[in-house]
């Protein structure tokens, strides 16, 4: 039956159906992997792009610190376009609005999970951690790439209470790329840190 049925799509569908099947499998482990607090570590580095496959994507050169594009929020979008495309083929005669509205839905499940983040750090943050007291002299490490000479704004990702956190990050050394490990010197505010590379602190 399966058999069957993949050799009567076509060549289009084919690559949709494939594409939308590996983006929710990610979208899964991606899931499982937040809510249990763990890191898959995965970093590779290519041509100037930092992808962390825990989450993010940071390109050097682009906006710092600019969450829209990450590596979850393109799963995100692939996922709410593939599922709309493969629903509405058969509803929707026309290409173009099928697109169009695909579109659509993708952008707007990459804007409700990332809102959904925002609500989620947000409550983690005002929970039993004095981020002032706690943070200093924590380690950690890049979860996006943090421009050096205060030159822009990364993210980091350290313990604090036996819970990764994860907050904006600025340095005032050298640019730290994604995965690199990570102290914490000062607290900007409560969401950002003043962070340094260890082997800077060496004197």
């Amino acid at each position: 039956m399966i058999a069957t049925w993949w050799a009567s799509l076509s060549l289009m569908m084919k690559i949709l159906w494939g594409v939308t099947l590996t983006a929710s499998l990610i979208f899964v482990i991606e899931s499982i992997m937040t809510f249990i607090g763990a890191d898959t570590g995965g970093d590779f580095d290519a041509s100037g792009a930092d992808i962390d496959f825990s989450g993010d994507v940071d390109i050097d050169g682009g906006p710092s610190g600019m969450n829209l594009y990450t590596f979850r929020n393109l799963v995100n979008f692939v996922l709410g376009f593939g599922w709309t495309a493969i629903l509405l083929k058969d509803k929707i005669n026309s290409n173009a609005l099928l697109i169009f509205i695909s579109v659509l839905v993708g952008v707007g499940l990459v804007a409700i999970v990332m809102y959904m983040f925002k609500w989620l750090s947000g409550m983690q943050e005002s929970g039993n951690i004095n981020i002032y007291k706690q943070a200093v002299g924590c380690n950690g490490k890049a979860y996006l790439t943090i421009p050096g000479e205060r030159k822009g704004t990364g993210k980091v990702q350290i313990n604090i209470n036996n819970a990764v956190r994860e907050y904006d990050a600025i340095t005032d050394g050298d640019t730290i790329k994604t995965g690199s490990p990570i102290k914490v010197v000062e607290v900007i505010d409560a969401s950002t840190l003043l962070v340094e590379s260890p082997d800077s602190l060496i004197i």
